[in-house]
């Protein structure tokens, strides 16, 4: 049997990136060209701390720093109900989950499960989809077609929203439950991993569907998502391989998700079942179902309000000729936008010592690189000359994959199932307990550590996380090392 090592994609190849050889052993005794450089030349070498994700694109002319900026302002503005004296600034909720978007990406990274001993926390950059299996024929069709990825609570909608504007209930609130068990390691180690469980109580709307599924979510980093949206379709779908042609257990897919902008199904990669196709369609899905904010692209001033929640849809709204009708102006989504295509990728730190090489041997010999692919270079898109035509290191392919019965939320979205998640890129990773002290990992914050959210991975990464359980100590601090360097 070929070692991984030698297994080289055929996408790698057709991309340029890497030559036949080029993964050979004497890879992992230096660096290789442009390794440091994460995000390529948007990569910022700023002093890593708490602010380490908030930086412009490296490469940002000095004239557009000043958009950066005031999307920036977007991005912490925190939102009021209507009416209010500003109009600039209302139409929060009328139910929401945040005020801002800063509120659940913290300094532009990771969110964090609620306290225990917070209840005042009320699951803050932390949330619950919800949906329910098709009802009607219409309902089914609407699926099968991909014009719509889940079928929405009927009283309760797409999420729980665990706050409400003054005059109005919240929805309920998320509880959650750890029991914990011990996994034995080679070399005598020993991990306790905790498994969550989920209840939603304090339902103030009524009794939610029988067949509800629900799915936890914690609010991903937002660190180089303008370069993982301009890599190529076509260097995506030469990475998918859902029938497992080359016999090595993986069998990556796109979640092909409905496109409002084009009316038309294209590859998601953004969300943590790639639910939605564009950077714009995931910002106005938080603008308008986490905050509660109308735009031009979605105008309901009630967001994630059903028609069974009356009080909600009588609620007043911010909707106004100054913001072109809506509570977020097409000027506002804009300059969001670009803030949130050009925030920097960090460099990495340390790359270059024995040991995080040796764990980067470990990462490629243990076949991580089939899933959390190193590297790719972005398209040549015109309108976004800074991010065209970078050698950029994510580590991931932006596939879905089973990661097994330990992770799986059971509800499906768009043509992803209940057992498979998109691969989360690796860069920065080491970074996110600097910029938020109360970052934890995988989708619901369950892994307090990075060896923990390894030993979670089942599915297709079974065989991976196995080999790390019984490898050596020593090769497995050197892996733990490789990851925290990136």
């Amino acid at each position: 049997m070929k070692s991984p090592l030698l297994k080289l994609t055929s996408a790698m190849l057709l991309a340029g990136l890497v030559s036949k050889g080029a993964m050979a052993e004497e890879s992992y005794t230096q660096l290789e060209p442009g390794e440091i450089a994460q995000g390529g030349n948007t990569t910022h070498y700023k002093k890593v701390n708490a602010k380490a994700f908030t930086h412009p694109a490296a490469n940002m002319p000095f004239k557009q720093q000043l958009d950066f900026r005031i999307g920036n302002g977007i991005f912490k503005k925190l939102w009021v109900a209507a009416p209010s004296s500003t109009t600039a600034s209302d139409g929060l909720g009328p139910l929401y989950n945040a005020r801002s978007c800063m509120q659940c990406h913290t300094r532009d990274g990771r969110g964090h499960t609620p306290k225990a001993n917070w209840p005042e926390d009320n699951a803050v950059s932390m949330f619950l989809r919800l949906s329910i299996p098709p009802q009607t024929e219409e309902q089914i069709n609407a699926l099968k077609s991909g014009r719509i990825g889940v079928v929405p609570d009927p009283v309760y909608g797409t999420q729980l929203q665990d706050f409400a504007v003054t005059g109005l209930q919240a929805e309920g609130r998320m509880n959650i439950s750890y029991s914990e068990f011990d996994v034995e390691l080679s070399g005598g180690q020993r991990v306790t991993l905790r498994r969550p469980a989920y209840k939603i109580t304090d339902l103030q709307y009524g009794a939610t569907h029988p067949d509800l599924m629900i799915s936890p979510r914690i609010a991903p980093a937002m660190i180089g998502l303008g370069l993982l949206e301009n890599i190529a379709e076509t260097d995506i779908k030469a990475l998918s391989d859902p029938t497992d042609r080359d016999r090595n257990g993986i069998s990556g897919k796109p979640n092909w998700v409905w496109d409002s902008s084009v009316q038309k199904l294209r590859i998601g990669r953004f969300g943590w079942k790639a639910g939605h196709p564009s950077l714009n369609q995931q910002n106005n899905s938080a603008f308008n179902g986490d905050i509660g904010i109308s735009t031009p692209y979605s105008p309901d001033p009630y967001g994630d309000c059903t028609e069974q929640q009356s009080a909600c849809l009588k609620m007043a709204n911010g909707n106004t000729e100054l913001q072109e009708g809506v509570e977020a102006s097409s000027k506002m989504n804009d300059v969001l936008l670009f803030y949130t295509r050009h925030i920097a990728v960090p460099a990495r730190r340390q790359a270059d010592k024995p040991e995080v090489l040796a764990g980067k041997k470990v990462f490629y010999e243990t076949g991580c690189q089939h899933c959390h692919q190193p590297k790719f270079r972005t398209a040549n898109n015109p309108e976004l000359p800074q991010l065209s035509n970078q050698l950029i290191w994510p580590y991931t392919d932006m596939l879905l994959h089973d990661m097994g019965e330990g992770l799986a939320d059971h509800r499906p979205e768009f043509s992803a199932n209940g057992r498979e998640w998109r691969t989360a890129p690796l860069w920065g990773i080491g970074l996110m307990r600097t910029v938020s002290k109360q970052a934890s990992y995988l989708h619901d914050g369950r892994a307090r550590t990075l060896l923990e959210a390894i030993l979670w991975h089942g599915g297709e990464a079974e065989t991976a996380m196995r080999a790390v359980k019984t490898m050596p100590v020593q090769d497995r601090d050197n892996l733990i090392k490789f990851l925290e360097s990136l």
